[in-house]
C-alpha cells in the first residue's frame, strides 16, 4: 500500500468522521480539518444541525481518538460571499437555489483543495457517498455511490473536473449501517449521532424566516398577486421568497381542485398557480454547464437527467447552446422544473456533469407569464432548499 498524505474534511458528523478514521486505520498520514463557516454558532440548536461549535469539538475528539492532528480554518467570509449571498440573490429573483452544490464547488473542493498544497497533501478526503474511479484512457470519473439511497453525486456535479484525481471518498462503497458499525468498532463518540438533514445552516427548514431574521433580507417580501395560468387574480401572496415551483401548501386559496405554484415571476412580483397537470414540462435550459469529463458530450447524446435531489433520473437528450449552456429534452415530460436547482446528467453510474436550471422550455401554450408550461399529469415534489410542498422529504446531507 502506498502511504498517502491526506487532508480530511471533517464536519463533526459520523460520515466525515468515519471517512477520516478509516484512512488513519489503513496507515495513511491524515490531517483533519474543519471549515468554520458563518453558521457555526449561529444555527438554530438542533441535534441534526452540523453547523455548531459542538460539531467542531466532535471532529476534534475523533481526531484525538485516531491519533491525527486536527485544525479549524476560518471560512466565514468565503461562505458568506460564495454561498449565502448567492442563496439570498436567487430567492429574491424568484429562484429556488441549491446551496449545497455551491458549498462543495467553492469551499470543500475549492478552498480546501488549494490548501492541500500548503500542507503537502496528496489527496482530499470527505464523507460524501460517491465514488471516483480511473477510467480507460487514464481520465477520472465521478460515479454514484454503491448505496443508491445515500448517493450524493447530485450535490457534487459542480466540482471542478481537475480535482477528481486528487479526491477520495472512503464511504462510496459502504451502506450507512456499515458506516455506523465502523464508527462503533473504532470507538468514535459520534457513531450514533443523528444525521444532518437538508440545509446545514437552516436545520429547522424555515428558509424564509432564516433569510429575514438571521440575514436581514428585505427583498422578495412585498405582497403581490397570485395569478391563475390564464391571468386571473386569485389572491395575494406574502412575498416571493415564501414560494417555490411545485408548492401546494400555504397558498391560502379556495378552489375546486388543488392548486400548485407553476411559476414565480419576480419581475412582476407575481406567483402563478395552476392544477397539477400544468407542472409538467418537455425540457429545460441551463446556465453554463460544468463537465466532469475531458470534453463535453456529443450533441444529442442520451442521458439520464436528474432535476432535483430526490428526483428519479429521466431519459433525455442534451443539446449544446451558446455560452456553454445546455438544452435538455425529456423523453417524457417532467414535473416542476425549478429554476435555481441543478440538472445533473448521468450515463449509467457516471456523472457527466451538471448545471443550474435557468428556465423550463416553453410549449407554445398561451399564458400570462414568461415561461409557457405544458398540461399533463404530475406528481407532487419537494425541492431541496425550498418551502414545504406535498410529500416532502428532507435531502440527506453529508455529516
Amino acid at each position: 500500500m502506498t502511504r498517502l498524505k491526506v487532508l480530511a474534511a471533517m464536519s463533526g458528523g459520523v460520515d466525515s468522521a468515519v471517512a477520516a478514521a478509516l484512512l488513519a486505520e489503513q496507515g495513511h498520514d491524515v490531517t483533519g480539518v474543519t471549515l468554520k463557516l458563518w453558521c457555526y454558532g449561529r444555527s438554530p440548536l438542533s441535534p441534526r444541525a452540523c453547523c455548531t461549535l459542538e460539531a467542531i469539538d466532535d471532529a476534534r475528539v475523533v481526531a484525538r481518538r485516531m491519533g491525527f492532528p486536527h485544525f479549524v480554518i476560518e471560512a466565514e467570509e468565503v461562505f458568506r460571499a460564495r454561498v449565502l449571498q448567492p442563496f439570498l440573490d436567487a430567492y429574491a429573483s424568484g429562484r429556488t437555489p441549491y446551496p449545497c452544490a455551491l458549498c462543495n464547488q467553492s469551499l470543500k473542493f475549492g478552498d480546501l483543495v488549494s490548501r492541500m498544497e500548503l500542507v503537502g497533501a496528496d489527496v482530499l478526503a470527505t464523507g460524501h457517498y460517491a465514488r471516483v474511479q480511473q477510467l480507460a484512457g487514464g481520465s477520472h470519473g465521478l460515479l454514484r455511490a454503491a448505496d443508491r439511497s445515500k448517493d450524493q453525486s447530485y450535490a457534487l456535479a459542480l466540482v471542478p473536473y481537475s480535482v477528481l484525481p486528487r479526491v477520495v471518498f472512503p464511504l462510496g462503497a459502504l451502506a450507512k449501517s456499515e458506516v455506523r458499525a465502523h464508527g462503533e468498532r473504532l470507538g468514535l463518540a459520534v457513531w450514533h449521532k443523528p444525521e444532518s438533514q437538508d440545509l446545514c445552516f437552516v436545520p429547522d427548514g424555515d428558509y424564509a424566516g432564516f433569510m429575514v431574521k438571521n440575514l436581514g433580507e428585505t427583498r422578495g417580501l412585498e405582497p403581490g398577486p397570485i395569478l391563475s395560468i390564464d391571468g386571473r387574480r386569485l389572491g395575494t401572496h406574502r412575498g416571493v421568497i415564501h414560494y417555490t415551483v411545485g408548492q401546494r401548501r400555504g397558498l391560502g386559496l379556495a378552489a375546486p381542485e388543488p392548486l400548485y405554484v407553476i411559476e414565480i415571476d419576480a419581475e412582476r412580483n407575481a406567483v402563478v398557480v395552476g392544477p397539477r397537470s400544468a407542472l409538467e414540462v418537455p425540457g429545460l435550459v441551463t446556465e453554463t454547464a460544468n463537465w466532469l469529463m475531458p470534453e463535453p458530450p456529443p450533441e444529442g447524446m442520451r442521458v439520464e437527467a436528474k432535476i432535483r435531489y430526490q428526483h428519479a433520473p429521466a431519459g433525455a437528450r442534451i443539446l449544446p447552446l451558446d455560452g456553454g449552456r445546455v438544452e435538455v429534452r425529456f423523453e417524457t415530460p417532467q414535473p416542476a422544473v425549478t429554476p435555481g436547482q441543478l440538472a445533473v446528467f448521468y450515463d449509467g453510474d457516471r456523472v457527466l456533469g451538471g448545471a443550474t436550471i435557468a428556465r423550463a422550455l416553453a410549449t407554445g401554450r398561451s399564458a400570462p407569464h414568461a415561461v409557457g408550461l405544458v398540461p399533463g399529469p404530475a406528481a407532487s415534489v419537494r425541492v431541496s432548499g425550498a418551502p414545504q410542498t406535498l410529500d416532502a422529504a428532507p435531502s440527506p446531507a453529508t455529516s
